[in-house]
């Protein structure tokens, strides 16, 4: 596997994917629904068939002991947002503001691809400081590129990614452009520092 080493690489730290990979069941098998189910009653302590955001904060840190997630707060936020509300099989305002049973899958593929999203924002924020200038944004062309993103006019692309205009390029504006361009973090378990790559649909 090619493999790329970010300007930032004392910045960034090395993630055991596979350990992750393996506390999240995502797939749609028996097994990993079993898991699944038994995951969101540990989530659920009071057995309401909602998860909080204060829930998945502490079932990340408690049940699945996963503090390279945990202590990504912008993380956790994300995943929330995007899976809450999906299904709302009760069809109630109270269903559209928690996790349900239903959207639980969801909620553990959103943790991992944000996660990934995450990642790839702090090998591009060389300086640390949680934003993206155009510098950075510039810098990190051929690294993106190896991602599957092909960037012509990189000032145009940077402007396209500052929603709000501000010259900076926060996480949640990077995370929105990432997970349009279905991105995926390639992670290859004998290595610090791989090369993210298109996320296969098939």
């Amino acid at each position: 596997m090619h493999t790329v080493t970010p300007p930032n690489t004392n910045k960034v730290m090395p993630i055991d994917w596979d350990n992750i990979r393996q506390k999240l069941p995502t797939e749609k098998t028996n097994e990993q629904k079993a898991k699944r189910k038994l995951l969101f009653r540990q989530f659920d302590p009071n057995g309401n068939g909602y998860l909080s955001l204060a829930e998945i904060e502490k079932g990340v840190r408690d049940v699945l002991q996963l503090p390279e997630i945990y202590e990504r707060k912008e993380v956790m936020m994300r995943a929330y947002q995007a899976a809450k509300g999906v299904a709302n099989t009760n069809k109630n305002e109270v269903g559209s503001d928690f996790v349900e049973a239903s959207e639980f899958r969801l909620l553990l593929l959103y943790l991992l691809n944000y996660l990934q999203v995450s990642q790839m924002f702090d090998r591009i924020d060389t300086e640390g400081d949680h934003r993206i200038n155009l510098e950075e944004f510039e810098a990190a062309i051929p690294m993106m590129e190896t991602w599957g993103v092909a960037i012509t006019d990189a000032e145009a692309s940077f402007n396209e990614i500052d929603d709000n205009g501000g010259g900076q390029i926060l996480f949640d504006e990077f995370a929105d452009w990432a997970i349009k361009k279905v991105l995926k973090l390639e992670v290859c378990s004998k290595v610090h520092h791989t090369a993210p790559k298109r996320l296969n649909n098939k």
